[in-house]
């Protein structure tokens, strides 16, 4: 008799499919039409001439569009040298090491970097990459609440003169608040306490700090970082992500990141749009100016009308309705009159925390965001129990 297992396992799919699906959970993938606010090409590179220009220049000129293997075998050119000696000096390190995705870095370092001796000190709203990267690493893990330094400074004071290592870990910018770390109190504390520090600088790259390097360059503490991840698939408007630190630092991740030992390389190509990328945006200064000064208006504009934008300090924008059903009704409310957004829910945000997230971009214009206002105005005025703003 034929074994059951196959129907057994499709079954108890779907059982799990439609739990999350009496939960409003349940997810789709579907293509964004309309007013785009879920993107993360902050600088609008992704849609830039100049870089469609620079990739399809690079391609024409490839002696291969594959990686063929892992850079450690066959995937290992010139190109990836010389972009990782570029990048190291755009983000003030020593040496950069690149890596398919920002959770490839992340998981890469974090699970090849710390281990069962170690402790770290992560903020509680940390991305999920952070997260398992944590997790794999077998480290104990001491969670802090969001941004509090009083706390974290506790945890750290518990544990002043303890024998083994200790790693503060933090976002820049959070990528579901859009807040910012005080980095500049955070190194204060590591140096008080003996503690490394190792910065997720995702949603600054390309878009703050000077030259768009990251608030670790605004707050002169690069040479205080153990490591420091900038990403390539948001403001750079490409693919990837560098773990930048000291030269040390990227032999051991060679040595032991498995995410990088056993993941293909991407092909030569590809290492040219980075290149060209990272030139343009070292040069839109106007943009990135243009860019916060649009998402104070906006923040500005959303907390006169009493929504809760959480900590809201960037071109990330939340508003925060804690139901899941009313986020849901609201994205499809604003889906209607023309703007692509969706509704952040659990695992993406705590429980009781639903909302929607608006990413801005160079290219969503301002009176776009004022007609978006609006159109939350209207949802509101149909659905009084919508939350309002937290008071100070």
């Amino acid at each position: 008799m034929p074994s059951n297992a196959l129907a057994t396992w499709k079954e108890e799919l779907r059982k799990g499919l439609h739990a999350l699906e009496a939960r409003n959970l349940r997810r789709s993938l579907t293509e964004v039409h309309g007013v785009n606010l879920c993107s993360n090409d902050y600088l609008g590179l992704a849609e830039h001439s100049k870089l469609l220009e620079a990739t399809i220049n690079a391609v024409q000129h490839a002696h291969k569009v594959g990686g063929t293997g892992s850079r450690l075998l066959s995937g290992q050119t010139e190109e990836w040298r010389i972009l990782e000696e570029e990048f190291a000096k755009f983000a003030g390190t020593e040496e950069a090491l690149f890596f398919g995705s920002g959770y490839a870095a992340n998981v890469g370092l974090l699970a090849s970097l710390v281990g069962k001796d170690d402790v770290v000190y992560s903020d509680v709203l940390n991305h999920a990459s952070l997260i398992d990267g944590m997790r794999l690493s077998g480290a104990r893990k001491v969670i802090y609440p969001h941004l509090d330094l009083d706390a974290l400074e506790d945890l750290l004071r518990e544990e002043a003169g303890a024998p083994w290592r200790k790693v503060i870990i933090t976002e820049s910018v959070f990528s579901m608040d859009g807040d910012v770390a005080p980095l500049k109190e955070i190194a204060g504390l590591a140096d008080k306490y003996g503690a490394a520090i190792i910065l997720d600088e995702a949603h600054s790259t390309g878009v703050l700090g000077p030259q768009g390097r990251g608030l670790a360059a605004e707050a002169g503490i690069v040479p205080q970082l153990l490591a420091v991840v900038h990403t390539c698939g948001k403001a750079l408007g490409c693919a990837g992500a560098f773990v930048c630190g000291p030269a040390v630092l990227k032999e051991h991740l060679i040595n032991h990141a498995r995410t990088f030992i056993f993941s293909t390389a991407l092909p030569p190509y590809f290492s040219r749009q980075i290149g060209a990328a990272l030139d343009l945006a070292a040069g839109m200064d106007k943009e990135r100016r243009e860019l916060q000064e649009r998402a104070e208006r906006f923040r500005s504009a959303l907390r006169a009308e009493g929504f809760d934008i959480a900590g809201s300090a960037s071109q990330i924008v939340p508003v925060v309705f804690g139901k899941i059903d009313e986020t849901l009704a609201a994205a499809e409310h604003l889906q209607q009159d023309g703007f692509a957004v969706r509704a952040i829910r659990p695992p993406s945000v705590p429980e009781g925390k639903a909302r929607l997230r608006f990413s801005l971009t160079c290219r969503v214009p301002e009176a776009e965001l004022d007609r978006l206002v609006r159109s939350l105005v209207t949802w509101r005025a149909r659905h009084p129990v919508l939350t309002t703003a937290r008071r100070a």
